[in-house]
């Protein structure tokens, strides 16, 4: 594992939670009626998903565990090494249903749910690259 690629990774995913949590605005409805907003809140998010994804699969590149063969199963073994809790895990597969939806069924996005994402549950990724960033081997 090259701890430099999760750690650019881990930085990135950062500027996409900072970005939502500048940008998402206070009430579901004010998201629903901004299309601009919608579409910063919706991309980072989607692409905070994607780089917990990636984090993960890098982090188990690295170990003798198979790949994963969904985005989901990538928290799934994570939790089986003990990187991250099983709670969490379930949280992060979730989020991988809302990029899932993001990305191949837009016009069908609840914004309140994606509100509640950005202002809630965005916290299980700021948990995530927390754990993930205390398990990276020493330089």
């Amino acid at each position: 594992m090259d701890r430099s690629v999760v750690e650019a990774k881990l930085e990135s995913l950062r500027r996409c939670l900072a970005r939502v949590r500048e940008k998402c605005p206070a009430t579901a409805e004010s998201l629903a009626q901004d299309p601009d907003l919608q579409d910063i809140v919706a991309i980072n998010l989607t692409r905070a998903v994607q780089l917990g994804v990636d984090i993960g699969t890098h982090l188990i590149a690295g170990t003798e565990s198979p790949a994963p063969a969904t985005m989901g199963q990538t928290f799934d073994l994570l939790a089986t090494r003990g990187i991250i809790s099983a709670d969490l895990a379930i949280r992060m597969k979730k989020a991988v249903g809302f990029r899932n939806i993001a990305v191949h069924n837009y016009e069908a996005i609840d914004w309140r749910i994606v509100h509640a994402i950005a202002t809630v549950n965005i916290d299980d990724f700021e948990r995530y690259a927390k754990v993930v960033a205390e398990h990276l081997p020493a330089d």
